[in-house]
């Protein structure tokens, strides 16, 4: 059965009638009226999915301000509404100055049957989509009201501290934040936590794998594309960039992004528009953005490997998480939050930590940060027998770190390989789970084997 619902408005009733005519094998429903007054009632009993809106009504009027007052009508009504106006080929110029007032496009008089269903077809699936992404943002608003009434971050020592002043500077602003920090380390943790602080704290959080887009997607991913842009391209899509639109979108593993692709980020945030592949239109985009990257300064400042002006663009603030070795005095609170919360998660009797075991914990470099303490506490918890955590249930002696040669490792490089070779030797070579410990994908991980010689 074909579908949409379509509301046309004319004065003209040969313009209706030839309108019905063409539209009934096409689309579901089609109700047509020759008043504008009775527009705003129509809308608040139906739901249409696209309005075709003919700009003057009035014997002899061609100004177009009785089409322009409907439509700001209409998208008071329902700001999700797409409207097509119906013009002469001379109103054209008017066509253009109601797009930019809200109209998604327009078709002129008279009109070209494939050219007036084709419109119409885009047009529908502008609706779908624009209600598809409010539908999304809704459900992320319920989501933060009901997963981030407070922070989860923990933290006393003086590097952590440092931090959640940045946090609370720079939140409230819509400035671009880029955090880094090794991997497990908390930059996530960190996002959010920006975004529940900020001034769009009920809207979308997106978090985005920039190390996960393959490059042929890269555009389409993020800027989103029409339909028949590309081979199997089916449907319209939203990219990310307007799906995140109103709040806040965090580019994670962006010193991921392949050089040639970062002129194309860096475009469409000088712009603040994305154009989706497979058209020419730009499209408004109201983000906040949120970059992290475990790269260190040195790499960042490459510019073989990344691009200054988009470096620039994305770390207006910057932050930088402190790995747990150096921060060891929040060891003990982090113990005990994973402890409780994973003996509640799994219905446990609570279980305590014995201090020997503290003090033991806290010699440990913990190469993997936050995400290896919080995974060996899991696993403890799990598989313990007694009601007090002891250094048995914390098999670390096998897979001891040099401590003397992580000290003299004066690069970020060794110690991310160091790192690497420690996760592959602990799960048997197994890179799926290697990568899962390490905090990163599949493919990062192997980009990165591959870059050790591993």
């Amino acid at each position: 059965m074909p579908e949409g619902r379509i509301l046309i408005v004319d004065d003209d009733e040969d313009v209706l009638q030839a309108a019905r005519l063409l539209l009934k094998r096409h689309f579901g429903v089609i109700q047509t009226v020759s008043d504008p007054a009775q527009v705003a009632t129509l809308i608040r009993k139906n739901s249409f999915d696209v309005l075709v809106l003919d700009m003057n009504f009035t014997l002899g009027a061609d100004t177009g301000a009785e089409g322009l007052a409907t439509l700001s009508q209409v998208l008071e009504l329902d700001p999700q509404a797409v409207v097509v106006l119906l013009t002469a080929y001379s109103d054209v110029e008017l066509a253009v100055k109601a797009m930019k007032k809200g109209a998604a496009d327009f078709v002129t008089k008279p009109w070209d049957n494939d050219r007036m269903v084709a419109t119409l077809t885009a047009a529908l699936n502008l609706r779908r989509s624009r209600l598809e992404t409010a539908e999304l943002r809704e459900r992320n608003r319920g989501l933060a009201a009901a997963t981030h009434t407070s922070s989860d971050m923990i933290g006393t020592s003086p590097a952590m501290l440092k931090v959640f002043d940045a946090i609370r500077r720079a939140a409230p602003t819509d400035a671009n934040i880029l955090i880094l920090g090794e991997n497990g380390t908390g930059k996530e943790l960190v996002a959010r936590e920006i975004h529940r602080q900020s001034q769009r704290p009920g809207e979308v959080f997106l978090r985005v794998d920039m190390g996960a887009i393959s490059p042929q997607l890269f555009e389409s991913e993020l800027f989103g594309h029409c339909r028949g842009a590309f081979t199997d391209a089916k449907q319209n899509r939203t990219g990310y960039f307007r799906a995140a639109t109103a709040g806040t979108l965090f580019l994670d593993e962006i010193g991921n992004v392949p050089l040639y692709l970062q002129s194309k980020l860096l475009t469409a945030l000088e712009r603040r528009e994305v154009v989706p592949v497979g058209t020419e239109k730009p499209e408004p985009m109201d983000v906040r953005l949120i970059c992290a990257t475990n790269l260190s300064p040195a790499q960042l400042n490459d510019e073989s490997r990344f691009r200054q002006d988009l470096l620039y663009r994305i770390n207006t603030v910057e932050i930088r998480l402190p790995p747990l070795r150096d921060r060891k005095d929040d060891i003990p609170p982090l113990l005990e939050h994973y402890t409780t919360a994973y003996c509640r998660k799994y219905n446990f009797p609570t279980k305590r930590l014995a201090p020997a075991l503290i003090a033991r914990l806290m010699e440990w470099t913990w190469p993997g940060n936050v995400r290896e303490l919080r995974h060996a506490v899991e696993r403890a918890v799990v598989l313990s027998e007694g009601e007090v955590l002891t250094t048995s249930d914390f098999p670390l002696e096998k897979a001891e770190p040099r401590k003397e040669a992580m000290r003299d490792a004066s690069r970020l490089d060794d110690i991310e390989k160091a790192a690497i070779e420690r996760a592959l030797e602990r799960h048997k070579n197994n890179v799926s789970k290697a990568a899962e410990a390490l905090g990163l994908t599949r493919t990062s991980l192997y980009r990165r084997m591959e870059k050790y010689g591993l």
